[in-house]
Order: C-alpha cells, then structure tokens, then sequence
C-alpha cells in the first residue's frame, strides 16, 4: 500500500457537513458554530479554520469504503497492520506526556 495524497477538497462547511455520516453532523455543527463563535476575535479566527481542516478530513475518511473496518483495526492496535509509534518515531518515549 502506497501513501496517497490527502484530499484537498473545499472547506466549505455545507459541502463537509453533506459528506459526513448522518451520526456525526451535529457533532459537526456544535465545533462548527463553537469555533464560528470564536472567530469574531481576529485573533482566534485560526481556530475556525482548523476545524474545518480537521472535519474536512474526516469527512474524507468517513467515506472511504474501508474506514469501519481501518478504524476498528486502529483502535485495537492489530499488531499485523500497526507498529507501536515509539519504532518510528525517534524520541517518542521520552516526550513530555508520555504515559507508557
């Protein structure tokens, strides 16, 4: 399996909250308006735009045919699909935070 490039698509948040399962939408739309909230300080208007990053991609991965499945397998940490992050990741162990 090869890395594939992640979906740039629009952050238009209609178009997100159409491709989100119908079990996430309110979810959505309570971080949505949350963070809408917040963006009338210019200062935390990133914070707007973060969220519709993060729901943008998981929009992308709610419709992926596998993503129960890839999901399921992340969760339990199926040893012939994951490795631990602390083989990859140099440092990891020691970060601040690390409770293993």
């Amino acid at each position: 399996m090869t890395a594939q490039p992640i979906d740039q698509g629009t952050l238009d948040p209609e178009e997100i909250l159409r491709r989100l399962p119908a079990d996430e939408r309110e979810r959505f739309i309570h971080e949505y308006r949350s963070a809408l909230d917040a963006a009338h300080e210019l200062w935390r208007y990133r914070q707007l735009q973060e969220v519709l990053r993060l729901w943008h991609l998981r929009a992308v991965a709610y419709i992926q045919p596998d993503f129960q499945q890839r999901a399921e397998e992340a969760r339990t940490g199926s040893p012939d699909r994951f490795v631990p992050v602390e083989r990859v990741v140099p440092g990891w162990a020691g970060r601040p935070g690390d409770t293993r």
